[in-house]
Parts: C-alpha cells; structure tokens; sequence
C-alpha cells in the first residue's frame, strides 16, 4: 500500500507538474527557447542514423548531458530516477543488475550477459560491471525499452541504453566542475576540447569522486566504512580530412578503489541446521539492524577496499560512398579487472566474506552499410563479430553450519569459472514508406555464438578444502587442485569442461502511422534472445557447471507520440506485452552442503504493462512533467524450485523479483531571470515505486516495500558561470534494494540516506 506521506509527495509534486515525459527534459534549448512556450526538439540515433525522437516509432526515453548534470545523473544505477520502466538492484556481491520493464538478469557472477545493454557511441560495454564510467562526460543518453536485438544484438531482452560521449569541438572549449558534499564528499570534473588542426580536433576530459565513510559498524560505532574513491577519463580524437571521410578514436577508462558496501543483518537461518554449531550461539541472538541506511555490520580489522579498473579503445571509421550510401566500421577492445571483497552476511563475525577476482577481455568489431532513396527508403546490412574471454573467480572465507565435512573444517574456497565467447551475427534493416502517412518497417540479425567453459570448486591454495574433500575419495587430492567430483568414479576432477553452441534469429515488424509532423502512432512484434550462460557456483559434481539455456521474449508494443498545444505540451505512451520463454535468474538449489544458488530457467511467463508520459511547458521559464509505468509480471507455467530457505515451491502465478507494479517519476523545473545577466531555477524531482520482493517465494524477510525518494535543486548562472545546490534522498527514506540468503544469514543491502551539497562551474570559451 501507499504510504501517507508519499501520496502527499507525489500529489502535491504532480499538482504542480500536472503531467511529464522524461523525454522533455532530454531537449537541450538555446536561452531564449528555453524560455519560451515551447518544447525543444532532440535528434537520437536509436535506429543507428540521425531523426527526431518523436518520429521515432518505439518507447525511447532520451536526456541531454545538461540534464544529467543538473539531476546528478553520475552512473547507469542513476537513471531510475529518471526513466520510467528501469529499475537497478545490486546482485549480493554488488554486480548492477539492471532491468526495463520488470525483464532483468540477477546473477551472482560477474562475467554473464545482461538482459539490458549499455552501449558509449555504439560501443558495447558487454558486462554491466564494466558500466561504472558510461554516464561521464556524455551529450545525451538514449534508453531504448524492449527488445533491441536486432539492432543492438542478443542480451537486450529488456532494452539497449546508449550513452553518447560528448564530442571534440571545432572551436575551443573548456571547463570545469567542482562538488562539495555530505560525508565529506569532494569531485572535480574537467574538459579540454578544441582543434588541433585544420582536420584533427581534439577532447579530454577528467573525473575524481571522492567520499569519506557512510555507513557505522551496528556493533563498533568508532569503526566506519563506505569510502569512495572513482576516478575516470576520456579521450577523443577526430580526424576529418574532407566532407565523405571521418574517424574518431575513443579511449577511455576508471579505475575504482572504494570500499564495498556491507550488509545489514536480518535473521539468523542456517543453511544446514543440524550442521557445525560453532557460531549458533552469537547468530541466533544477534539482533536485526534497525531501519537506518548507516547501520551495518562487518568483520573487525577487515579490509573491504576494491581494486578495480576498466579501459576501453574504439575506433569509429564513417564514409560517404555517395550521397545516398554510407559505410559504417567500429573497432573495440576493452580490458576489465576486479578484486572486490564483500562482507555479505550483515554480521561481525565473518560467517561468510566472498572476494571477487575477475579478468575480462573483450574484442568486437561491427561494419556496416546503410543507404537511402528519396526519403521513402532506409537500408542497412551489417556483419558483427564479438570475443569475450573472462575468468571469474570467487574467493570465499566462510565458517559456517556447512564449512566441513565431518570433523575437518575448511574456512577458504574458490568458485571457478573460465570462459571463453565467440559470437557472430549478421543483420538488416528496412524501412519503406507505403504513403506519405505509413511506413513500414522491418529488421532481422542471425546470431550463432561459441561459449567454451572450463571450471570447478578449487582449493585456493590453503589445503583446507583439499584435504576435507579427500575423505570422499580414493586419492588425496592436492592443495590448489579442483575438488569438484566425479560420481560414475569417486575421484576428483582435474577440470570440468563444457561447451554451449546457441544460435537464434532476432526480428522486428512494425508498422506507424503519421499523419502529421506532430503525430505518430506505431504497433511492432520483436523477437530477441538473451545469450545461456554458465554458472559460477560451489560445484561439488561436474553436472552442477551446466549451462542455463538461452531465453527469449516475444514483445508486442502498440504506442504513440503527439505534440500538442502549439508544441507546449508532448504526450507519449506505449501498452506492450512480452511472451517469455526460459527466463533466466539466480535462484537455489539442494546440494549436500545445503541450499546453494544455482541458476535456473522457468519455462513460461508473461509481462503486460503500460506507460504514460506527459510535457507539459505552461509558460516560460516552466517545465513540469510526470510518468508512470505499470507491470503485470507472471510466471505462467508449472516449475518447481527452492525458495531462499530450501522449500520447494511452485512458481506458476508469482510475479518477479524487483518487478514492482507500480512506478512513478516526477519533475518540476522553474528558470528565472534576475538580472541582464543573472539566473537562477529551481526544481525537485521524486521517483517512487510499490513494493515487490528479491526473491520467488513471498516470504515477508525478501519484501522490498515501497518508497518514494524526492531530490531537490536550486542554481544560478551568469555568463561563463553556475552554482547549484542539491540534495538527495531529501526526506532520508530508508528502503531496502535487495535481500539475499548467504550460508547462515538473511541480510540485505539498502539505499544510500539523504546526501547534499553544492557544484559550482566554470566555462573557458
């Protein structure tokens, strides 16, 4: 149900907003239409060429750099704020798991495929941990919802997001930022841009977000934790010699040294209860953190500081065969490496701390050729090729009701896994005006990808899980070595290897209708995949590494998108329905150590929903806007799997995890004018959510209640000038993103409290 003071928010927010679409708030004006009556216009290319965002026939949410700047849109996570139907959760060990439209992918792991992708000019960043920098420095960001794989390719079952970096200039141009905020936080931000020749122009630009501890120890109030410590950069190099050829080099990366977040603890649940009673007694009295987004709890004289880091290089190559053909070519290489120690169990005894050491290398390379013929036709054909090579280790330090077998105990172990991909595809595009009202359209893309796994449960040295292991065997077997075994033979395995071959055709129909330059309506059937996956879990026999199969969803979205009221007003709306089939997630298994995640596939299930959104710009100087999404998510056949504390149960007629029903996005925007020279604006924005739960099951320990959290702004500007003041979370409300089941604990991980503070910046021209 709603909260009191939420409805009060969100009504008084919505009577002064009257209604909005976040596309609104994507337009960047010149100042004078800024203050006009009039909604601005913004150009995306979420068909891979250039068009206005209202003639675009799918559900498009698109915001300007400008904007993100002002909202404190800093990292992907940040976009549920502002796009209705996107939701993030971090996964137990803080891997992003994004999500449009209820359609996400959690996993455990860090090398598995997104159901949503995120793309920088085109470039895929293929693993949502490699997203942290996505959101620097950008022009605009395109958030496409439904399936994109036609365009965009597999693992976009729920949408493709598309940042677009912001771009050398052929004058020069420079800035910079400067935040000062709670919790002694202090970014600096900076851009150089500018020619460097007659043909070669030039842009590097430069982030650092630094923060001191947020969250205190429920047990050690002098011990804190939560540093944050992210710094980014980028640079573009473009190179046009004459008016058919242009190159742009992309090279980017962050390197990320803050701590992680710890759990707060909820209940005590083993997960062998008649297992090793050495921490029962201190567990099963410890109490359940209060509703304070601080409180916390970790393991004393632990350090739980991250070394990660992230570099990417692309190289767009762009030539006008003729006036009417183009061919497109884009290069990329990316480098990924994390170690990244969690503390998951919410409690100060280290039941449970799992450290994630992963390397991931990626390679793709797309060419494409489009064309066009008396603006009543668009082509385009294209050739894809992808190689990821991934190792995915997870360390975990555990004493726990299941750390043993017999009397000997273990306290490390190492969940392995090793992939390598090879994905190829090949891909079309057609787009051909029946009338001078009705398009046609229609696109495909033919995917067959290679994946190659080698893994196991190791022993990571220590000799601890060897030698516990060796008492169900007929040969010891040796510290480092896999301990994962054999049923048919008792022994253990050197390896286990596993091959998955998948190929799928992805494919899109539409039809739109436009009677004039204000109005559209479009209906479109899409097929798209999301690519099977291996999983890195304690695998004690080899059967436990199969491959969860690709899923697949059947989308059919009817919308439209009309400017009204002389162009003060935009309204946009979409109903869509998805047939899904093997959807994929995280879930639990019965194992002799108890109940363990595994990853599952549930045969059939559905979404239906619909969304709304509204511009509305009543007089100069005014931007209000309102959106609201609705989800109808079900699981539609019988399938029988654990809930979080390994009963068995049948998922047909349960709704998803991190699904909630309801969402609604609000903003209000007032610009002003103080002076000549001088002026200000003030706005607020709230996005609030019903209640949905972090795993099948119903169980009231996995609900996530609803929430709303309100931002506000105000700022200033004058000539080369602006400062803005902000605040966060404005009423400090507590929510909670996701709840897990780890060896003995149930805890949870929660939103950051209120945050405020002030940017100040400055413009070289």
């Amino acid at each position: 149900m709603f909260e009191r003071n939420e409805i009060s928010i969100f009504i008084l927010t919505a009577s002064m907003a009257c209604t909005w679409s976040p596309a609104a708030v994507a337009t960047e004006a010149s100042p004078d239409l800024a203050n006009s009556d009039q909604i601005s216009e913004i150009i995306v290319t979420a068909q891979k060429r250039s068009e206005r965002l209202n003639d675009v026939p799918m559900s498009i949410t698109a915001l300007t750099g400008e904007r993100l700047q002002e909202l404190q849109v800093l990292q992907v996570s940040d976009l549920s704020r502002v796009v209705p139907g996107f939701s993030y959760q971090p996964s137990d060990y803080g891997t992003p798991v994004y999500s449009i439209r209820g359609i996400g992918f959690k996993d455990v792991a860090v090398a598995v495929a997104p159901t949503v992708s995120v793309y920088v000019d085109q470039v895929p960043l293929p693993y949502s941990v490699e997203t942290q920098g996505a959101a620097f420095d950008a022009d605009r960001v395109e958030v496409l919802k439904g399936p994109q794989g036609t365009l965009f390719g597999q693992n976009s079952t729920g949408g493709a997001i598309n940042f677009i970096a912001a771009k050398p200039t052929r004058t020069f141009d420079a800035g910079t930022d400067v935040t000062y905020g709670r919790f002694q936080e202090t970014d600096v931000q900076g851009f150089v841009s500018g020619p460097l020749s007659d043909t070669f122009s030039g842009r590097i630009a430069l982030r650092t977000e630094q923060r001191g501890d947020w969250q205190i120890s429920e047990t050690r109030p002098h011990d804190t934790l939560g540093n944050r410590n992210f710094s980014t950069g980028r640079a573009l190099l473009d190179w046009q010699p004459n008016e058919v050829f242009k190159a742009e080099l992309n090279i980017s990366g962050w390197i990320d040294k803050s701590d992680t977040q710890a759990a707060q603890f909820v209940q005590y649940s083993p997960s062998v209860p008649n297992g090793y009673p050495d921490q029962t007694a201190a567990l099963s009295v410890y109490q359940p953190a209060p509703n304070d987004a601080r409180i916390a709890d970790w393991k004393p004289n632990t350090s739980l500081k991250r070394d990660d880091n992230f570099y990417q290089s692309s190289l767009n190559l762009q030539w006008a065969i003729s006036e009417a053909v183009s061919l497109s070519s884009i290069t990329a290489w990316s480098e990924f490496k994390q170690n990244a120690p969690t503390d998951t169990d919410g409690f100060n005894l280290g039941n449970f701390l799992m450290t994630i050491k992963a390397h991931i290398q990626s390679l793709s390379q797309e060419v494409r050729l489009s064309g066009t013929k008396a603006n009543t036709l668009h082509w385009m054909l294209g050739l894809n090729y992808e190689d990821d090579q991934s190792s995915d280790d997870q360390y975990g330090s555990d004493y726990g009701s299941n750390s043993g077998i017999g009397p000997l105990r273990w306290r490390y172990s190492d969940n392995s896994n090793h992939q390598t991909i090879d994905t190829k595809a090949a891909f079309g595009s057609l787009d051909y005006a029946l009338t001078e009202a009705f398009t046609f359209q229609t696109s495909v893309r033919y995917t067959t990808a290679n994946n190659d796994f080698h893994g196991c449960l190791r022993d990571p040295g220590e000799g601890g899980l060897a030698t516990a292991f060796s008492l169900l065997t007929i040969n010891a077997i040796q510290p480092g070595a896999c301990v994962t075994l054999d049923p048919a033979t008792g022994l253990s395995v050197p390896i286990v290897q596993k091959t998955l071959h998948e190929d799928n055709l992805s494919w899109r129909v539409g039809m739109n209708w436009k009677p004039d330059s204000d109005q559209l309506y479009y209906a479109n059937a899409t097929k798209g995949f999301k690519a099977g996956s291996f999983p890195t879990v304690p695998g004690l026999i080899p059967s436990q590494f199969d491959p969860i199969q690709q899923e697949s969803v059947l989308a059919y979205e009817v919308g439209f998108k009309n400017a009204l009221a002389h162009h003060s007003m935009e309204l946009s709306g979409a109903i869509f329905y998805d047939d899904y089939r093997n959807k994929q997630l995280i879930g639990y298994v019965t194992t002799a150590f108890g109940n363990l995640p595994g990853l599952v596939g549930i045969p059939k299930s559905t979404v239906t929903g619909s969304e709304l959104n509204l511009t509305w710009k009543p007089i100069s100087g005014v931007d209000v806007t309102v959106g609201a999404t609705y989800l109808d998510t079900k699981v539609t056949s019988d399938f029988t799997s654990n809930d979080p504390f390994n009963n068995p149960i049948n998922l047909k007629g349960e709704a998803f995890p991190n699904a909630s029903k309801w969402q609604f996005l609000s903003d209000v925007q007032y610009s002003f004018a103080i002076s000549d020279k001088l002026s200000g604006f003030v706005g607020g924005n709230e996005a609030y959510r019903t209640a949905t739960s972090a795993a099948f099951g119903n169980s009231s320990l996995f609900r996530l209640p609803a929430y709303g959290v309100l931002d506000l702004r105000a700022g200033l500007k004058e000539g080369n000038w602006h400062a803005e003041v902000w605040a966060r979370n404005v009423a400090d409300k507590f929510y909670s993103e996701t709840v897990t089941h780890t060896v003995d604990t149930v805890s949870r991980l929660v939103g950051m409290p209120a945050t405020y503070g002030i940017t100040v910046g400055y413009r070289f021209k």
